[in-house]
């Protein structure tokens, strides 16, 4: 089957029917996860006490507890067809992981009987040294360990009950996302609630809320199966561009096509089934892009969410004829894909802590934890770039309404002119800050829009957006728990050092308004001149502008990876106990691994298409134009009538050796690379590799052009991004 047949059949695929449940949402809502209701129906009255004081309170569960929540969960689980149960994890991998058992064991009567305890509940033991670990486990210390997390609720997948635990090494150490981003959740209510207790004595937890928004690209499987680069890479490492792209701006927000629209709502019910609050979706800027997002959670909860989700969304694709591609930059020329994250600080008391209050003092918390997030991410923002790094997010950072690789900070106009006022009056003067305003539309009809305080700013990677700060440059592909322990623990740091500095001015004699306002002033002196920027963070002038003003303006992936292990960095992730020196080598180990695994592979990718696809096509064409030629010269006897075929010829023989010359180059470029033992240096040496992949792409993009449409051996961006 050649690409048209491929182009023809996705053209007549059928929308699949959506399988709504019968009822409302609120009828299915939740019933394949273990959550409060389905606890207090299972569990033995002593079980639930216990485990409700984990969850809340933190307290440890012994055995007996265990047992007792696991033949709850048993009965549960076995109600829904369960017959398998697997710890659910996060390895270094930038996946899940899951081994199943079954829950039968010998019944000591030549049978089996269902099983289920708390020891299999608690713990598994998984092989530590087949995932990355940066040579913390070696091949020959196989053991690792999961434990579950009790405030993450079981869940039900097909057959299996899940279970969400974390992933520590025989010695200790994290070997995954789950472990330091729960350290750095508890570091960061640690460090909020002595501050908050200067304007509540009763707060005694703050919480990290996460709402991501998770953009993605559907094609159709076909078109998929017959681009190796998108079956191999997730993204298509050439294809020249299409006439019409997105430059009318016309697929944001338009209707969503049948076949998509199908897909949304079987994603939305089986994510509801499970407990996600999916609640937005629409067309994203690119022709086939979209986006989905949920009401915000807890950052733990939200994030296992999201890496459910992922796997969800690949499964039920399938189904449609689809193939989600979460690569951030599958196609070139038009929009990237990211996952925005949206972020803030709330109090055990209902408080938001990033929203402004009702009154002076309410403001005055507000402003005091909003400086202090600006100050740490001025302190840490090449690390927060590092946080987001990878080979893939590299291609869609400062491109196409993507975030530069610049971290500054977007306050908005109300803001801005706040922080510049605290700076000119004295620090007893009650903070005001102007809300909502209306605005009309001038037809009467029309009600009056209520107009936010801030406005948006697509070019800037840690946005305020009224209540919340929206962290944009996370990668689509990405766990978000890197981005979120990077940010939780570098704020919780800062609001150590702030606690001292306040406690520093009452020592003086000053009240406690007074005090924090003293504190604060030079903080937000430093955070305007460097980290605050409203303007465009495209232009040339602001990369010469950021590095004037200190902030970090690398581009090399590799390096930014360094970030980690700098003095700065090891004393914040040491001080706030979320990682050890030790696992912060280990995870750079395992990144610059990754790197180099992702390029050295595209590279094989591109170069192997390139001669075996690319050129002999070429090749193929050209021999006809040659027939035609010789048959013209054979007729006419001169060539004076093969003037377009002579110079296409030019033309492909320039391409073609073009490309032979190039992806020569190219794999002598990895030969030696790969004989590079240091894993750093490898990785540098690969991004050389990954910036010469545009360099062969060029010379395969013309000859896209001028090749016989019907001998191109590949679906093209016009088929791939127009069949929805």
């Amino acid at each position: 089957m050649d690409r048209f047949d491929l182009v023809k059949e996705s053209f007549m695929k059928k929308e699949v029917p959506a399988c709504a449940p019968a009822g409302k949402t609120s009828d299915y809502y939740g019933e394949l996860v273990f959550d409060r209701k389905k606890m207090c129906k299972y569990l033995d009255a002593e079980s639930l006490q216990a485990l409700l004081a984990c969850i809340e309170g933190g307290k440890p569960l012994d055995r007996k507890t265990a047992d007792g929540v696991a033949r709850g969960m048993k009965e549960w689980a076995i109600e829904h067809g369960v017959t398998h149960v697997t710890h659910w994890f996060q390895p270094l991998t930038e996946g899940t992981a899951e081994k199943h058992d079954s829950l039968i064991d010998y019944d000591g009567k030549g049978g089996v009987i269902e099983t289920f305890d708390g020891k299999m509940l608690a713990q598994q033991e998984p092989d530590a040294s087949s995932f990355p670990s940066g040579g913390i486990r070696a091949t020959f210390e196989a053991r690792g360990y999961t434990a579950w997390d009790p405030t993450s609720p079981v869940f039900i997948l097909d057959d299996t009950l899940c279970i969400p635990t974390v992933f520590i090494s025989y010695t200790g150490e994290a070997l995954d996302y789950k472990t330091p981003l729960k350290k750095a959740l508890k570091a960061v209510s640690d460090a909020a609630v002595p501050i908050c207790k200067y304007f509540d004595p009763g707060v005694t937890k703050v919480y990290s809320y996460l709402g991501w928004e998770q953009e993605y690209f559907l094609v159709d499987e076909g078109l998929y199966a017959a681009r190796t680069d998108l079956m191999i890479t997730g993204r298509t490492l050439f294809g020249h561009s299409s006439s019409k792209n997105q430059q009318l701006d016309d697929h944001y927000f338009a209707a969503i096509p049948p076949r998509v629209a199908a897909f949304m709502r079987d994603l939305e019910i089986a994510g509801h089934r499970l407990g996600i609050p999916l609640k937005t979706r629409h067309n994203e800027v690119a022709p086939n892009q979209f986006e989905l997002a949920p009401i915000y959670g807890e950052t733990n909860l939200a994030n296992d969410q999201n890496q459910i989700v992922m796997n969800l969304m690949n499964r039920i694709a399938r189904k449609h004829g689809f193939v989600v591609l979460l690569h951030e930059k599958p196609f070139d020329g038009v929009n990237g894909s990211g996952k925005h994250n949206n972020w803030s600080l709330g109090t055990d008391k209902g408080t938001q802590l990033l929203a402004p209050g009702k009154d002076a003092k309410g403001n005055l918390q507000f402003i005091t934890f909003f400086v202090n997030v600006l100050a740490a991410v001025q302190k840490h923002n090449a690390l927060l770039k590092a946080s987001i790094a990878s080979a893939t997010n590299a291609h869609r950072l400062g491109a196409n309404e993507a975030p530069p690789a610049i971290v500054s900070a977007f306050l908005g106009r109300t803001m801005t002119d706040v922080l510049h006022k605290l700076l000119e009056v004295p620090s007893d003067t009650p903070i005001e800050i102007a809300g909502k305003k209306s605005k009309s539309v001038g037809l009467v009809e029309i009600p009056e829009v209520f107009v936010d305080n801030t406005d948006r700013n697509r070019t800037s990677p840690f946005a305020f957006t009224g209540n919340r700060f929206e962290f944009r440059a996370v990668g689509s592909c990405a766990n978000c728990a890197g981005a979120m322990t990077t940010l939780n623990a570098a704020v919780a740091e800062q609001l150590i050092a702030f606690k001292e500095d306040v406690e520093k001015e009452i020592a003086k004699g000053k009240k406690m308004p007074v005090a924090i306002m003293d504190a604060l002033k030079p903080i937000i002196k430093s955070v305007i001149d460097t980290v605050c920027f409203d303007g465009n963070g495209y232009t040339e002038e602001w990369k010469k502008e950021a590095e004037r003003r200190g902030l970090d303006i690398e581009t090399n992936v590799p390096k930014m990876f360094c970030q980690f292990t700098k003095p700065a960095s090891v004393e914040m992730f040491t001080k706030t106990g979320v990682y050890s020196e030790k696992e912060l080598e280990a995870r750079n180990d395992v990144k610059w691994e990754t790197y180099v695994k992702k390029v050295q592979i595209e590279s094989r990718v591109m170069v192997r298409m390139a001669l075996n696809h690319i050129v002999p096509a070429a090749l193929e064409y050209k021999g006809k134009l040659l027939k035609e030629v010789m048959l013209a010269k054979e007729i006419y006897g001169n060539l004076d009538n093969c003037t377009t075929e002579l110079r296409i010829l030019d033309d492909i023989n320039k391409y073609v050796e073009a490309v032979r010359v190039k992806a020569t180059a190219m794999k002598e470029a990895r030969k030696k690379a790969n004989v590079i033992e240091d894993t750093y240096k490898r990785a540098l040496a690969y991004h050389e590799i990954a910036e010469s992949l545009y360099d062969l792409r060029k010379p395969i993009d013309k000859l896209e052009e001028v090749v016989d449409n019907k001998m191109w051996p590949l679906p093209k961006y016009r088929e791939l991004l127009f069949i929805s």
